[in-house]
């Protein structure tokens, strides 16, 4: 299930953002300290052309979707799970693609985007596979640099007429 998130959740997406799992497959992977988070939050959280959304699962916070650059009909995401606690219950995988499931359905259902795109590392291969799988495609590689890293990045995007249904 995806909310709109509070600022009740704000302590708990910075926990999930800054697990190492996470930092490991983002473009910023420093850990993001409480003045740095609470100035993100302070700034989306009135911004129109962005939702932050938080995914449950058996009634737990089990992740964090962000769309932003919502602009007519189309728009970015972008998500991270409870990477450390969906993996000591065994439920990465079913919690990877009910929370895509989800996403896509909010993305061309609720907020009526007609592209949705976005943007992974090159070296995230299964995450790659992944979003090739929701029939995401992938466009022209960029270098980029950030935290002292040399990233290559892949923008993606699916069309809504594209998206996988479910049943």
């Amino acid at each position: 299930m995806l909310r709109t998130a509070t600022e009740a959740d704000v302590d708990t997406i910075r926990r999930l953002r800054n697990q190492q799992a996470n930092r490991d497959v983002s473009i910023t992977s420093h850990e993001i300290s409480a003045d740095e988070h609470a100035a993100w939050w302070a700034k989306t959280s009135k911004d129109p052309s962005r939702r932050v959304l938080i995914y449950e699962r058996d009634g737990a916070t089990a992740g964090v979707v962000n769309f932003f650059d919502l602009e007519g009909t189309s728009g970015a995401w972008g998500f991270f799970l409870d990477a450390d606690g969906l993996a000591e219950r065994g439920e990465t995988l079913p919690a990877w693609i009910e929370v895509m499931r989800e996403a896509t359905a909010y993305a061309f259902d609720e907020l009526d985007l007609d592209v949705l795109s976005g943007e992974v590392l090159e070296h995230n291969t299964v995450v790659r596979q992944m979003n090739r799988r929701f029939r995401f495609v992938e466009g022209t590689p960029e270098v980029r640099y950030a935290d002292g890293r040399e990233l290559t990045v892949i923008p993606i995007s699916l069309r809504k007429q594209d998206r996988r249904k479910g049943k």
